[in-house]
């Protein structure tokens, strides 16, 4: 085994990298070539990033990311866009949001190995395109999330509810075979639901 395949950041960079394809036809190779690019774009200068690399990590041929993409601007758009994810995370009436929104990023790292929201933090302190991860990021998920919130402070909430997200993923991915990995995905929400469904409620 190498010495990037143990590096905790390159095994949690692997898992953001996974995210929900869930509407991808995985016979087609697109659904993991969207997660050999989300871990390519999140962990390196978009520069550094090549076709023939992510290929390599999908296996799949250069051929077929240009067949679904047509080119390496085109395929990062597409990995930038959260809001997919968004749809998904969101789909609650406020009253329930909080548990929801835990229970569906459980529910995603397990049955899809992946979370839909981690790979932002792999975009951060970087004055590139991965910038725009960062943006979409804000656009789709907090902004929009504030949009929904009532009451004062949305915004703060909202990006408070973020970080709260992020850490949840951050946690799954830092101890995957721990007690989080042995309880429900009821179980964890009954414990951190309640504490987002205080910042939503305000």
């Amino acid at each position: 085994m190498n010495g990037r395949a143990t590096d905790p950041r390159a095994t949690a960079a692997s898992e953001a990298g996974a995210g929900a394809d869930v509407d991808a036809d995985a016979g087609t190779g697109r659904a993991a070539i969207l997660r050999a690019a989300r871990r390519a774009f999140a962990f390196r200068p978009y520069a550094e990033v090549t076709l023939r690399g992510i290929a390599a990590d999908a296996g799949v041929s250069a051929s077929l990311i240009v067949k679904h993409f047509s080119t390496k601007e085109r395929l990062f758009n597409t990995v930038a866009d959260f809001g997919p994810a968004a749809d998904q995370l969101f789909a609650a009436p406020l009253g329930e949001l909080g548990r929801h929104l835990v229970l569906t990023l459980v529910r995603s790292r397990r049955e899809q190995q992946g979370d839909p929201l981690l790979r932002v933090v792999f975009a951060l302190g970087n004055d590139d395109e991965r910038a725009l991860l960062r943006e979409r990021f804000d656009e789709q998920i907090t902004q929009r999330l504030a949009g929904l919130l009532t009451g004062r402070d949305r915004t703060l909430r909202a990006e408070l509810i973020a970080g709260q997200l992020l850490g949840l993923g951050a946690v799954q991915s830092l101890y995957r075979s721990g007690a989080g990995g042995r309880t429900t995905p009821e179980g964890i929400a009954d414990l951190y639901a309640p504490a987002v469904q205080r910042l939503i409620d305000g």
